[in-house]
């Protein structure tokens, strides 16, 4: 889920950038099928005529797709082409959001998107070798950096223009919306991705078991634990910022605009931070997004405090990425990167269930919005001390 935006100074072959192009098109339409649902729980809870906190379930569901499907589907596809492999995920992305736009019913909407959260935590397993492959040696990461920009994009850009299309015109035309995206991704990807390439025989299943004990199974935990506290208060941003801070429904998607902008920044700032020095960059940023969400209790109370608050849970949640990724690969020497890295995504989506899950029973249970800020902060301070915990038993620096 990390990246600097610096890849477009990648230079190599015409058909290479192009294939670049269209997984980082891929990854954006992704990026926007799994956070836009956030700015619209409101209109999706009225329209299936269910609760609030049931509407965020959806984010858990497909959260769980990405989990526990993702790095089984990484597996039994490891030793086929990796450009079948991607089409393959961009189809099964489509349909799964043509079903969330036509579905008449909770229990559709979410089994099309638990299917769309499978072929997510695939895609940027498989989409990480593909990038690698198209360039030389010394640009391995701005082509890896390149893929990620478009999810991004999706949470700077998409978000905030998902959300305002849906409240304009359907809930369902934003998923109608992303379907397009992903037929572009897929003509974009069957044009230009090479068809040599196949999966790497170190994902296999003595691999997986590899990296879910021990320090692997820690760092897995770490991000959890650590991203838990972001998704418990963001699944519930457009509530709080419409039954907290007083905004306008309609003025919900710019507020989200300074969330992108924050994570701009964050993510930046992370990437230097972990250049820099693994531990403190860790321990630094995890802290600093405990701050963020608890100070957010006071920063959320009106429409112009909202906007820095929101700047900053930003900057706070993007600047922990790169230094929790750098955290995992460092714990998973000698194991399958493309798994180590796939299970990484799954660690992130799996906060984002357990987020979503727990700010939806505080609200059920009648704590109200409030409650969902030291709640949230309380899991990346635990991340904190788990941080240090794995670095003593360690003694890594």
């Amino acid at each position: 889920m990390t990246t600097t935006l610096t890849a477009g100074r990648i230079k190599t072959g015409h058909k290479a950038r192009w294939a670049l192009v269209a997984l980082g098109i891929g990854a954006f339409g992704i990026g926007l099928t799994e956070f836009v649902i956030m700015g619209l729980l409101v209109e999706v809870a009225q329209s299936l005529s269910v609760s609030v906190p049931s509407a965020g379930l959806l984010i858990s569901g497909y959260a769980l797709g990405v989990t526990f499907g993702g790095p089984l589907l990484t597996l039994a596809t490891a030793r086929l082409p990796h450009r079948n492999v991607i089409l393959a995920l961009m189809a099964i992305f489509i349909l799964a959001n043509v079903l969330c736009a036509i579905a008449p019913s909770y229990g559709l909407l979410m089994l099309g998107r638990v299917i769309s959260g499978v072929a997510h935590g695939t895609f940027f397993g498989v989409g990480v070798v593909v990038a690698q492959s198209l360039v030389p040696p010394e640009r391995k990461a701005s082509a890896i950096a390149l893929v990620f920009t478009g999810l991004t994009l999706a949470t700077v850009l998409g978000l905030p223009f998902g959300t305002e299309l849906g409240q304009a015109f359907g809930w369902r035309a934003t998923f109608w919306s992303v379907s397009g995206i992903g037929l572009l991704a897929l003509a974009a990807s069957a044009l230009s991705l090479p068809a040599g390439t196949h999966g790497e025989t170190q994902a296999n299943w003595r691999s997986l078991a590899r990296l879910l004990r021990g320090a692997p199974l820690l760092a897995l935990a770490t991000t959890t634990l650590g991203y838990a506290g972001v998704f418990l208060v963001f699944t519930y941003i457009a509530p709080i910022l419409t039954e907290v801070s007083a905004v306008a429904p309609s003025h919900v998607s710019r507020y989200l605009l300074l969330f992108g902008a924050g994570i701009v920044v964050g993510n930046l700032l992370g990437g230097r931070l972990a250049d820099r020095g693994l531990r403190p960059a860790l321990l630094g940023t995890l802290a600093g997004l405990a701050a963020v969400i608890l100070a957010m209790r006071l920063g959320m109370g009106n429409p112009a405090a909202a906007m820095i608050s929101l700047f900053l849970f930003g900057a706070a949640a993007f600047s922990t990425l790169a230094p929790l990724q750098a955290f995992m690969l460092r714990q998973s020497q000698g194991a399958s990167t493309e798994l180590a890295s796939t299970l990484n995504i799954s660690a992130f989506n799996l906060a984002n269930a357990i987020g979503a899950a727990i700010g939806g029973s505080a609200i059920t249970a009648g704590w109200g919005l409030g409650s969902l800020f030291p709640l949230g902060a309380t899991m990346p301070a635990l991340a904190v001390l788990l941080t240090l915990l794995t670095f003593k038993s360690r003694e890594d620096s």
